[in-house]
């Protein structure tokens, strides 16, 4: 049986190198394994009045949660903005973890990976993406660790990942799947 990764990136843009990370990932999985994007670029900031009923349920947040639902694991691919999580990232993790009586997150395998232009690599994002899904009861990879510092050197001169970045994702999709199974 086919085990569906969702993969989350919380960069919005077209090119980022986030994104590449993602691709690269979703390509290094293994037979059995399928990877699905997950969108969050259009889920509203979370109220909780979609879920009480006071305001209609955004069809984002419906699509979205179905998604999580349908997923056996995860993987986050994050940027660090201004030392902390993007916000796309946390309003996907609010989002998913509402109502408080159907929390998405629960129970699932989730790894995280993060990267920066800047010689800190994400740590902070990184560690506050495990922190929030540890919290609402995800079993979160804690090794090997993810944390790509200047990833533009992670790239050629035709934005093609650079074999020994490749590698070490291939280690860690590697030992994610261990964890999943």
């Amino acid at each position: 049986m086919t085990k569906k990764i969702g993969i989350i990136q919380g960069s919005l843009r077209k090119n980022s190198f986030n994104k590449k990370i993602a691709e690269t990932i979703a390509e290094l999985l293994p037979e059995g394994y399928e990877a699905k994007f997950i969108e969050i670029g259009d889920l509203p900031l979370y109220n909780e009045e979609y879920d009480d009923g006071t305001l209609e349920t955004p069809a984002s947040y419906t699509r979205f949660r179905n998604d999580l639902e349908e997923s056996d694991a995860f993987i986050f691919v994050t940027p660090e903005y201004n030392r902390a999580m993007p916000a796309t990232i946390k309003n996907a993790i609010d989002v998913g973890s509402r109502p408080y009586t159907d929390v998405k997150w629960t129970g699932k395998k989730v790894a995280v990976a993060s990267s920066s232009l800047a010689m800190t690599a994400g740590l902070r994002a990184n560690y506050e993406v495990k922190t929030s899904l540890s919290f609402l009861g995800a079993n979160v990879l804690a090794q090997p660790e993810v944390i790509l510092s200047v990833i533009h050197d992670s790239f050629d001169e035709n934005v093609q990942m650079v074999d020994e970045t490749k590698a070490f994702l291939k280690d860690f999709v590697e030992k994610f799947v261990g964890f999943v199974e």
